[in-house]
C-alpha cells in the first residue's frame, strides 16, 4: 500500500480502506493500492502544517519562491515519465496534451508564483506613514487543496494553480489527491517532497493524503487549523465541503459548474456559418468535452440558416470518434446529463448513449430544444454535460435572445458570436447581459483555453465559482484568495516585515 506523506516523511497511513484507480481506456485496476485516511492522519498533517507555518516566519525570504523553481526544475527533468503516467491513468494524449501542453504550463505557473512571491506586489503594500499604518497581504495559514480529474498536471493538487498560488503566498498545503490519478501525483509529490527537504523547509509544507471518507473531508475543511480550502470539481462535492467549511469560518475557493453560453448572431452565421460550426464542434469535443469551459449550450436563430447550422455541428459530432474519458463516473454523468435534459424537454439530435465497454467512453451528443421550451424550465436545461455534450436553443424572437441570457446561470464564460452591422444592437445588448452573468466575456471565439496570464479571469458567479471576486488561474491574483490582510498601526518601519519598510 502507498505511504501517506506527512510532516516531512513517507509513512504508513491509518487507513479506514484502500482503493485501486482504474484505467479508463482498458478498465483495468492499478497495480498500487491506495489508503482511505482515518481522522489520525489528518490530525498530523494539520499540526505539522501549522508547525510549518510558524518556522516559515523565520525563513529567509526567497525561500518558498526558491522551493518554486527548485520544484518547476525537477519536474521539468522527469517530464516524460511523468506525462506517460498521466496518460496511462486518465486516457488523455501523451503527446501533444500532456508532455508538450499541460506539463509546461504546470512548470510555467510554478515558475510565474515564484516570480510573483519575489516581487511583494501581489501584497497590495499601502503605507500611510502620517497615520502611522501600513498594510497589506500576508500568509493566511494551511490550505487545503482538491485537485479535479481532468488536469492531472496543471490543476494537481500538489502541482497544480491552486497549489502554487498558496505556496507562493506563504502557505503550507495539505493536498487532497484526485483518485483518478494517484500515481502521477505520486510522482509530484516525491520531486516536491525531495526540492523542500534540499531547501531545508518544513516538513510540513506540503503533505498528501489520498482518500478520505467523505465525513473525514467534512471535518478536515471545517477543522480550525485550517486558513482556506482550493476545491476544483462537481458542484454536489463542492456545495458539501462548503456547507462545512462556511460553519467553521474558512475561506472556501471553489470552482464548480459552467455551461459557458455562445451566441451566433445572424450575421455571423451568414457570412461564415460553415467555419464556426466547425470550431463549435471542436470546442466542444476538445478533450472529450472534458473542460470546464466547454462550451454546453449554444443558441442560434430559427430558420434555414440556424438550421443548416446546427446540422454542420451535427456532422461533426457523427463523424468524431467516441472518445475515452476519464472515468467511467465521467460517462456515467454525462449520461445522466444527457437523460435530464430530454426528460426537460430537449430532443437528441445525435449521439446521446455510451460507446462501447470497457473503455470509459460516449458518443458526441448534440441535442436540440425551442426558446419557449428552454424559458420555461432554464436551470433543468441548463445542466452540465461534462464532456462531449452541447445543447442547441432555437430563437425565433428577437425578444427571446435577450431572455436566455437574462437565465444563464453564472458561468466561467459567455460568448457572442456577430457579423453585420444589424447584429450591433444585439451584440451589444447581451454582451451587457452577459457581463453580470459570467467571469470572461468573449467575442467571436470559443470559450476553451484558459491563458496563465495575470489578466487572466478564470472564475465567475455561483454556481461556476463560489466566490465571484477571485480568479483560480492568473497571477498574482491568484495568490490573494490564500492570504489575509494585515494591518500595522503606529509599529516602527523596523519591526514591519520587509516588503512594508
Amino acid at each position: 500500500m502507498q505511504s501517506v506523506y506527512i510532516a516531512g516523511r513517507w509513512r504508513d497511513a491509518d487507513a479506514v480502506g484502500t482503493y485501486r484507480a482504474l484505467r479508463p481506456a482498458t478498465g483495468e485496476a492499478s497495480e498500487v493500492q491506495y489508503p482511505v485516511s482515518g481522522w489520525s492522519d489528518c490530525d498530523r498533517a494539520l499540526d505539522a502544517a501549522c508547525e510549518a507555518v510558524v518556522r516559515l516566519e523565520s525563513c529567509e525570504s526567497g525561500a518558498l519562491a526558491d522551493f518554486l523553481d527548485a520544484y518547476a526544475t525537477r519536474i521539468n527533468s522527469h517530464a516524460v515519465p511523468i506525462a506517460e503516467s498521466a496518460a496511462r491513468e486518465t486516457a488523455l494524449p501523451y503527446k501533444p496534451r500532456l508532455l508538450d501542453v499541460e506539463l509546461p504550463r504546470t512548470t510555467g505557473q510554478l515558475r510565474e508564483a515564484a516570480s510573483a512571491a519575489r516581487m511583494h506586489a501581489w501584497r497590495l503594500p499601502t503605507i500611510d506613514e502620517r497615520a502611522g499604518l501600513a498594510s497589506g497581504f500576508g500568509p493566511l495559514g494551511p490550505v487545503v487543496v482538491f485537485g479535479p480529474n481532468n488536469f492531472p498536471l496543471a490543476f494537481n493538487s500538489v502541482a497544480g494553480g491552486d497549489f502554487a498560488a498558496a505556496i507562493a503566498a506563504g502557505n503550507p498545503v495539505i493536498a487532497k489527491a484526485h483518485p483518478d490519478h494517484p500515481d502521477t501525483t505520486r510522482l509530484l509529490a516525491e520531486l516536491a517532497a525531495e526540492a523542500a527537504e534540499e531547501l531545508g523547509l518544513p516538513g510540513g509544507l506540503v503533505q498528501v493524503l489520498w482518500g478520505l471518507e467523505n465525513g473525514t473531508g467534512l471535518r478536515l475543511v471545517s477543522d480550525p487549523r485550517v486558513g482556506a480550502i482550493g476545491f476544483t470539481g462537481s458542484r454536489a462535492a463542492g456545495l458539501a465541503l462548503k456547507r462545512a467549511a462556511d460553519e467553521a469560518g474558512a475561506p472556501f475557493y471553489a470552482e464548480m459548474s459552467s455551461v459557458n453560453p455562445v451566441f451566433f448572431l445572424q450575421g455571423a452565421l451568414a457570412r461564415r456559418g460553415t467555419d464556426i460550426a466547425e470550431q463549435f464542434a471542436d470546442s466542444v469535443l476538445l478533450g472529450a468535452g472534458q473542460f470546464c469551459t466547454c462550451p454546453n449550450i449554444g443558441v442560434l436563430p430559427a430558420g434555414p440558416l440556424g438550421e443548416r447550422f446546427m446540422e454542420g455541428i451535427a456532422d461533426r459530432f457523427r463523424m468524431a470518434p467516441p472518445a475515452t474519458l476519464l472515468s467511467d463516473r465521467v460517462a456515467a454523468g454525462v449520461d445522466d446529463a444527457c437523460k435530464r435534459l430530454v426528460n426537460a424537454g430537449a430532443a437528441v439530435v445525435c449521439g446521446g448513449s455510451p460507446a462501447d465497454a470497457p473503455r470509459s467512453a460516449y458518443r458526441p451528443t448534440l441535442l436540440r430544444v425551442e426558446a419557449e421550451r428552454f424559458l420555461a424550465d432554464p436551470l433543468a436545461l441548463q445542466t452540465e454535460g461534462f464532456g462531449p455534450l452541447a445543447l442547441a436553443v432555437v430563437a425565433a424572437e428577437p425578444r427571446d435572445w435577450a431572455r436566455i441570457a437574462e437565465a444563464i446561470e453564472g458561468s466561467l464564460t459567455g460568448s457572442v458570436y456577430f457579423g453585420a452591422a444589424e447584429d450591433d444592437e444585439l451584440r451589444d445588448a447581451l454582451s451587457r447581459t452577459l457581463r453580470r452573468r459570467v467571469g470572461r466575456l468573449l467575442h467571436n471565439k470559443m470559450p476553451t483555453g484558459v491563458a496563465v496570464s495575470p489578466a487572466m479571469n478564470h472564475g465567475g458567479p455561483f454556481p461556476a465559482t463560489s466566490h465571484p471576486g477571485f480568479t483560480a488561474v492568473g497571477l498574482p491574483a491568484s495568490m490573494r484568495r490564500f492570504a489575509k490582510l494585515d494591518c500595522y498601526d503606529n509599529v516602527d518601519p523596523i519591526r514591519r516585515p520587509v516588503w512594508l519598510r
